[in-house]
């Protein structure tokens, strides 16, 4: 995420031939898709025009929050202070009904550098905070998730949170949010772009495909993105003055979506633009990807275009006026929604998967708060609140760091801001939600 300019700022299926029982004609992939068509999430999602629908028809809209786990740790954040199934609990009790729910690719490049072996949590703790600190910190996990032990894998921890999301009927959304697991985001930490020092596109693809296919035993999981916040390459002025432009965009989103939807095709998959993601302008209004002169059709996405969503993030926190922060939303993605506007040649569901502010003061209460709020109530569009997190395990090489944009307290015990969440939090869920 970034805020204020700063860092402060997913195999097919495989079926194998069987011979049928005498006198039955059911098709096992027939009964299966049956099977999770009747109940939650009523999968698998897709797309039409401006809407997000499940599988019985009703349209879908995520009203949720992020919960990070690309950190050096590489887990979920907050597991020392607090139980999966008590976040969780606490999500669900704003009604909220969507996690977003990030990743490293890193944590892929070391499974395979590892032939196929996963690394535990308790290895994971001590390399990302010290011998000191991290089996401290890796014991309070312990203490606050007993059914973990020290066989437990990174992966596992993110099984369990996907587990209790189906239990409480959460959606998942499976963000890539960087390649080396570090804070994000900057212009020069080697992240921003593909290519980049440490984003290397062959191991990004496989990452997708690997966590699309690993999450097909996560019945909570709906889609998933592709990148968070693509950005200029600061660090790399030859990968920044040929490459960090649309044509290279185009191409290289084109690479990561057929990894995921080969791998698991039930996913929705996210779109994010350029410039921190914050617009996506040339894909609605069927612009030229220049310096290139290919534009977006949905024929490069055999089978699966009804299966994209765009997605922007904002932080316009020192906004003042709603009215041009509405338009600025508007002109960045949200003009997608719109099949009425002749200049929105493509349309797609809209998500703003990021925006946020200080919960530690009254900013809930002013110009770009209120009015991101009854924008997204306006458009009845899906949206991420950066963040839950209350602290992380480490941020920028400082360790326990205090998270003052949280929904939860340092501790992650309750509410930040008790008045936010009753005042502002509930009745955009109540406003926006669905499915």
């Amino acid at each position: 995420m970034m805020y204020s300019g700063l860092r402060s700022v997913v195999s097919l299926l495989a079926l194998g031939c069987s011979v049928l029982a005498p006198f039955s004609w059911a098709s096992p992939l027939k009964t299966t898709s049956d099977a999770r068509a009747a109940s939650w999430p009523f999968g698998p999602l897709v797309t039409s025009g401006r809407d997000i629908k499940n599988a019985q028809g009703g349209t879908v809209v995520y009203a949720g929050t992020n919960w990070p786990g690309h950190g050096e740790v590489m887990i979920p954040d907050g597991l020392h202070y607090q139980s999966i199934q008590s976040v969780v609990s606490k999500i669900k009790s704003t009604g909220m009904n969507a996690i977003r729910l990030t990743y490293a690719i890193q944590m892929i490049d070391d499974i395979y550098s590892k032939n196929g072996q996963d690394t535990t949590v308790r290895e994971s703790f001590t390399k990302a905070l010290g011998s000191t600190n991290g089996p401290k910190v890796y014991s309070q996990f312990l203490a606050k998730n007993p059914s973990f032990n020290d066989s437990t894998t990174r992966l596992q921890v993110f099984d369990a949170v996907a587990a209790e999301c189906a239990k409480q009927q959460i959606y998942v959304h499976l963000d890539n949010h960087m390649s080396r697991a570090a804070w994000c985001c900057s212009t020069g930490d080697g992240n921003s772009w593909f290519g980049d020092t440490y984003y290397n596109v062959d191991n990004w693809t496989r990452g997708l495909s690997y966590m699309a296919n690993h999450g097909k035993s996560w019945t909570a999981l709906t889609s998933m993105s592709l990148r968070n916040e693509l950005r200029k390459p600061d660090s790399n002025p030859t990968l920044s003055s040929q490459s960090y432009n649309w044509r290279d965009w185009y191409t290289n989103i084109k690479k990561g979506t057929s990894a995921i939807n080969s791998a698991n095709p039930d996913l929705l998959i996210f779109l994010s633009g350029l410039d921190f993601d914050t617009y996506m302008t040339p894909v609605i209004q069927g612009t030229a990807f220049t310096p290139g002169s290919a534009k977006y059709s949905a024929s490069d996405f055999p089978n699966y275009a009804n299966k994209l969503v765009l997605e922007i993030h904002n932080y316009q926190n020192s906004a003042s006026n709603c009215n041009s922060l509405k338009s600025s939303l508007y002109n960045s993605g949200f003009q997608a929604l719109h099949a009425e506007d002749k200049g929105a040649v493509n349309v797609f569901p809209v998500l703003l998967t990021e925006f946020g502010f200080d919960m530690s003061g009254s900013a809930w209460q002013g110009t770009y708060a209120t009015c991101i709020a009854s924008y997204l109530a306006e458009q009845k569009a899906g949206w991420f609140i950066w963040v839950v997190s209350g602290s992380y395990y480490i941020r920028s090489g400082t360790q326990d760091f205090e998270e003052t944009w949280g929904l939860l307290k340092h501790d992650w015990s309750d509410w930040r801001s008790s008045a936010y969440i009753e005042g502002g939090l509930k009745p955009l869920v109540k406003a926006t939600a669905q499915g």
